[in-house]
């Protein structure tokens, strides 16, 4: 079933954790993000584990087959019919379980009633906060899912392509596609820029009208359109709804800030559009106002706006910050004396502080990105990422080439 799959071991390492436990395993990401792929790859490990493969059940609603499966009582219906004649241990799959309504009932029923183990996907953030999760409050376990980092699409290219890359053939991978493209898996298989760039389109368009659009129900879909791609052309700069009124103001586009505060929350719940709340180091508060946005996949900007060739340095600054979020980290922007860090990241009991530039060719530049870290009081290590391949460590700040970064396991 998961041919052409490279074994995203960040996310089966849960499987092998918690397989047959009474936990629901709950992948959330945006749309085309590898979801599906994922379930595949657990079939497949419980395949080669002995289950039998009527002991499996997987339910797409991308799947034609099950449009008609609108609420719990219409899944109960279809589960309960799959299920009677099986003997043994069930392993029920639920793929993009938002498009059913009152969907948590029936999991909670499942979990309760039969002998199973359970993996569901979405593609709404709000997933699991709304009432009806009470239902599974406790019982299960979230994954979040991410496009394909670097990382792992090296390793697509060399278990799947079967390519062998040199590090500068790496680079210019990264240079030439991962930029501009970014990590969405299903785009993997073009082998040039107009197709590549359609797949993007295809994938933007099925995000803004399934998860957006309809979901919330927007009528006024060209200021929408124009307010997406406000945002993908403003990544990682300090989000100002009236700022964005009087851009729109300007072209004759009249509407209110509540209206453009409601189009960003849905993108945020789309797992399209992702904040960077602002975190004050001195006072040690997180700021209520002026945060950052950055896209889950920057290849949207390339299709969809303009080249990335054309914003690098917000590019690359889009790229660290997920690959942050995929680490685990919980990351924020960072205000010292006026000054602004990128990234201030946590993971339990680690904390580190992050400057991404582009190229650091004069003295001026290394200032800007080293000075605010050596303003910072406390002792926990602090980088800054360049595409420069000269180690410019100084005064205990670690300087890294960004791909190696990105290669790498060290932050």
């Amino acid at each position: 079933m998961a041919k052409n799959l490279i074994k995203r071991m960040d996310y089966l390492k849960y499987f092998d954790e918690y397989v047959d436990s009474d936990f629901i395993k709950v992948f959330t990401g945006i749309r085309r993000c590898g979801k599906t792929s994922i379930l595949y790859s657990i079939i497949d490990e419980l395949k080669n584990k002995g289950i039998n493969d009527d002991n499996i059940i997987f339910i797409s609603f991308e799947d034609p087959d099950y449009y008609l499966v609108e609420n719990f009582k219409d899944l109960d219906k279809l589960v309960y019919e799959k299920v009677k004649d099986i003997s043994g241990k069930i392993y029920l799959f639920f793929d993009e379980i938002q498009e059913v309504d009152k969907w948590e009932k029936s999991i909670n029923g499942y979990r309760v009633k039969l002998d199973c183990d359970i993996y569901i996907t979405g593609s709404n953030s709000k997933l699991l906060s709304n009432e009806l999760s009470t239902l599974i409050s406790g019982r299960y376990l979230e994954i979040k899912v991410y496009p394909f980092s670097f990382k792992e699409l090296l390793q697509y290219k060399k278990q799947i392509e079967k390519i062998d890359l040199s590090e500068a053939d790496e680079r210019k991978l990264f240079n030439n596609y991962y930029i501009n493209y970014g990590g969405m898996p299903s785009i993997l298989a073009f082998n040039t820029d107009e197709f590549r760039k359609s797949a993007l389109r295809d994938i933007f368009n099925t995000i803004i009208l399934n998860d957006v659009v309809n979901r919330f129900s927007i009528k006024k879909i060209d200021l929408f359109n124009r307010f997406v791609r406000y945002m993908m052309n403003t990544v990682g700069q300090t989000f100002s709804s009236n700022s964005i009124k009087n851009y729109l103001k300007d072209k004759n586009i009249h509407t209110t800030q509540d209206t453009l505060l409601k189009y960003n929350e849905f993108l945020q719940q789309s797992f399209f559009l992702i904040k960077c709340r602002r975190q004050d180091l001195i006072g040690k508060k997180l700021l209520k106002f002026q945060e950052k946005y950055y896209a889950m996949d920057h290849g949207f900007h390339h299709a969809i706006v303009e080249s990335n060739q054309k914003r690098i340095p917000r590019v690359l600054e889009n790229i660290v910050f997920v690959e942050l979020l995929r680490r685990g980290y919980e990351v924020d922007v960072g205000i010292i004396n006026k000054k602004e860090i990128d990234f201030v990241c946590q993971k339990v009991d680690k904390r580190i502080y992050i400057q991404v530039s582009y190229l650091m060719e004069r003295e001026d530049t290394i200032n800007r990105e080293f000075g605010p870290l050596l303003s910072i009081p406390d002792k926990y290590d602090a980088y800054v990422l360049s595409m420069d391949d000269e180690d410019m460590s100084r005064d205990g700040i670690k300087h890294m080439n960004i791909i190696d970064f990105l290669k790498g396991n060290e932050i």
